[in-house]
């Protein structure tokens, strides 16, 4: 029989739906461009959004983008083991840290999902353009936005927001 501690421990793991619903969606949405349109095409869709497929062989920004090969790498071994930080940290949470739990399976969707990328391809797929007359954010997908998303919950985490109003007794 299971000890209740151990299981008790592993509780927020019930949360990795969440990150297996960003990885769906993200694959999923990645595939849809790739098979849709042609490299560089653009769609407009709103006065200041419209779908571009692209491809980023850096990270963020297309941060070392034109390093020669090397960051493909070096991006899937950093996702491969910044994933298995945050798949340990989630175990590890109390019951009460839900929006952390929150938090960090976004994180790890889309971490995961640009992994699938970086192994599969060599590159990630971005397709999302955000833009205002001549300038663009530079193009995202779903996992990015998971990242971000998760990112912004822990920093409202970090202030307080989801925390309980009673004070911890002792």
């Amino acid at each position: 029989m299971a000890n209740i501690d151990t299981m008790r421990d592993f509780g927020m793991l019930k949360w990795l739906w969440l990150s297996l619903l960003a990885v769906i969606l993200d694959q999923a949405s990645k595939l849809a461009i790739a098979g849709g349109m042609q490299l560089y095409q653009s769609i407009p869709v709103m006065p200041f959004f419209r779908l571009t497929y692209v491809h980023n062989t850096g990270a963020a920004f297309s941060f070392l983008s034109q390093a020669g090969g090397w960051q493909r790498w070096f991006f899937a071994g950093l996702a491969l083991v910044i994933s298995v930080g945050i798949a340990v940290w989630l175990a590890r949470l109390k019951k009460h840290e839900t929006l952390l739990a929150v938090a960090l399976a976004l994180v790890l969707g889309g971490a995961v999902g640009n992994l699938i990328d970086r192994l599969a391809y060599g590159y990630v797929i971005d397709f999302l353009d955000v833009y205002y007359e001549s300038w663009h954010w530079p193009a995202f997908n779903i996992a990015d936005s998971a990242i971000t998303l998760g990112v912004m919950l822990m920093l409202a985490e970090s202030f307080g927001l989801g925390q309980s109003k009673q004070p911890d007794s002792m």
